[in-house]
């Protein structure tokens, strides 16, 4: 099936809910207003539709190969992104000093998601790259920056993050690779990590590989970290390649999905050690990787509302061509298309509405972080990234277990069909359940949440938003019409019901952690939950205004219809939520462990 990317809905969150005119009055953001957020969406779908998309159903049924340390992608993938490459893509929203556009994220947000709905897999190269561009920005020296960015950025060479080792997982302190100090200011490093994403690949000339890796006679725990940056293959002085560093792969992984994309075992070390340089400083290294990390998980919950509008879309159009029974109604005397279905239509909206939520709550958290990262006024920088960093749980959990239950949604509509791999559907199913676990399980986000987005400021990050969703309420239900009391009504119960959470997760941190803890996920979910129907909401006040235009009433009153539809559907499931987290707990917590 061939991908459509939903551009008229990216650029209505763009111009209405992100605002995309106010951060083009950001200094250095001033040529990145509608017009120039429209061309590039626009150029950035028709190289996707074309390109990428054609090669995803191929990458899962040819995937990545592992030959005697050689890898070789999907076919296809080498030649595509070599046009990525040269389209300037991978530096759209990095500086202009080393070869990117230095475009805002609200608008690298956009293209993040087409371009993993074309092709889940494919993108994954390109999203660590980015991840390893913000670190080595951070924290890079000078000499650092020379030598590896610009063909980051350019996307001569890409990028990875190397975290995990067999022992270690999300326990860093666990993290045993070594690196040992030598005369002339480099490290020679030591160790296995597993699971790196396009850890070793053929798409490009040079991988540079960010390194967790401890210091001689560093700390124990994670105070003993440090990043190093190991490049595949050796960078001589005047910037050309040199000798093979001694990083290897040693085997890929076989996997439930997202087969074109090479999870590599890299074995360091095994010839005399892999030379290193230090990125900051010894011991700090936690520190920088999550300024990556960060990055990464906003981008795997803009994965989750790629892969479920893919899901979508597949499913609408396979519900459009099925002919199967007579409409319930009666209106047709012969059997009809089960798009006609009052269920399978229930099932798409339900598919839609979550989509559109996810989507304009990851718009509004990418436009907050330009503001964050890029705004002259030091108080609106600062509200601004307490705003982004409790969102980005949130994108990330929420989105992503969104997206699971969206693809599954897809294969139920198709039937017994969707249970069948030439039809495609399962494929979005199988790619999904990744992205609720790697960058963090849906449980580290929620503790996240818990931990660092809500107890430790007492809740007052999540009582500021629940104000601006309270005035957005006022709004609704000024503009008077039935859909939008409806939503109104649905979005008041919500925010009280989040309140009583942050009051309770803000309350007993401390004195009952095992029952805060308990909740967390639920507290993720909730949180999600009321923020994409905040945004939906602010979507229809929008939509409601511009329904009378000709061109765009379907569209607008197809807004109206998926707010009303996930305030009744989804948006009211938040009460229950709130309970099963207040007054819930102590069944969690009382559970013996023999007794499971």
């Amino acid at each position: 099936m061939s991908f459509t990317a939903p551009v008229k809905d990216l650029m209505f969150n763009i111009r209405h809910l992100a605002n995309i005119d106010e951060i083009a009055k950001i200094p250095g953001f001033e040529d990145a207003g509608f017009e120039t957020a429209q061309a590039v969406v626009e150029e950035c779908a028709k190289f996707n539709e074309g390109v990428v998309a054609p090669l995803n159903w191929v990458g899962d049924q040819k995937p990545s190969s592992w030959k005697d340390g050689v890898v070789s992608t999907t076919p296809g993938f080498k030649e595509a992104y070599q046009q990525f490459a040269e389209g300037g893509w991978q530096g759209l929203q990095h500086p202009v000093d080393f070869g990117g556009q230095g475009l805002p994220k609200t608008i690298g947000a956009a293209c993040g998601e087409i371009i993993n709905s074309a092709n889940l897999s494919f993108a994954l190269c390109p999203m660590l790259t980015d991840g390893a561009i913000e670190a080595l920005l951070t924290a890079a020296s000078d000499e650092l920056k020379a030598t590896y960015l610009e063909k980051l950025v350019t996307g001569e060479w890409t990028g990875t993050m190397n975290l995990t080792e067999p022992q270690a997982g999300s326990d860093l302190s666990m993290v045993r690779s070594r690196a040992e100090p030598q005369p002339d200011g480099t490290y020679k490093v030591f160790g296995t990590k597993i699971y790196i994403t396009y850890g070793e690949h053929d798409m490009a000339d040079n991988i540079v590989h960010l390194v967790l890796a401890r210091v001689t006679g560093a700390p124990e725990g994670v105070k003993g970290i440090s990043l190093f940056v190991v490049p595949k293959v050796m960078v001589n002085k005047d910037g050309s390649l040199g000798a093979r560093n001694d990083v290897h792969c040693v085997s890929i992984e076989h996997k439930l999905g997202i087969k074109a994309s090479p999870t590599a075992v890299l074995q360091y070390g095994d010839q005399g050690g892999a030379v290193g340089y230090l990125v900051g400083q010894e011991n700090r290294g936690l520190e920088y990787m999550f300024i990556m990390m960060n990055a990464a998980r906003y981008a795997v919950g803009v994965q989750g509302i790629a892969l479920a509008e893919r899901a979508y879309q597949k499913a609408v159009q396979y519900a459009r061509d099925r002919v199967q029974s007579r409409p319930v109604d009666g209106s047709l005397n012969a059997a009809a298309p089960i798009i006609h279905h009052p269920d399978v239509k229930r099932m798409l909206l339900t598919m839609r509405a979550y989509t559109e939520g996810c989507r304009a709550m990851a718009s509004v958290a990418a436009a907050a972080y330009d503001a964050a990262h890029h705004h002259p006024d030091s108080e609106v920088r600062k509200q601004n990234q307490a705003f982004y960093e409790f969102m980005v749980p949130l994108v990330k959990g929420y989105s992503t277990e969104m997206s699971l239950e969206v693809a599954s949604l897809g294969v139920q509509v198709h039937g017994g069909m969707g249970f069948i791999e030439e039809t495609g559907a399962a494929q979005y199913l199988r790619d999904s359940k990744i992205l609720a676990i790697y960058e963090g399980t849906t449980a580290i986000q929620a503790n996240d949440l818990v931990g660092r987005k809500t107890a430790r400021d007492g809740g007052q990050t999540p009582r500021a938003i629940a104000t601006q969703i309270e005035q957005t309420e006022g709004e609704l239900v000024r503009s008077g019409s039935a859909d939008a009391l409806a939503v109104a009504k649905r979005l008041a119960a919500a925010r009280r019901a989040f309140l009583d959470v942050v009051d309770f997760v803000a309350g007993q941190a401390k004195a009952s952690p095992n029952a805060v803890f308990a909740g967390s996920v639920p507290y993720l979910m909730l949180a999600g939950n009321l923020m994409a129907g905040w945004q939906l909401g602010r979507a229809l006040l929008v939509a409601q205004t511009q329904a009378a235009q000709v061109d765009d009433r379907v569209f607008m009153q197809a807004k109206v219809i998926t707010a009303r539809f996930y305030a009744d559907h989804i948006l009211s499931k938040a009460p229950g939520i709130r309970d099963s987290i207040v007054e819930g707990a102590d069944a969690v917590v009382a559970m013996p462990l023999e007794a499971f």
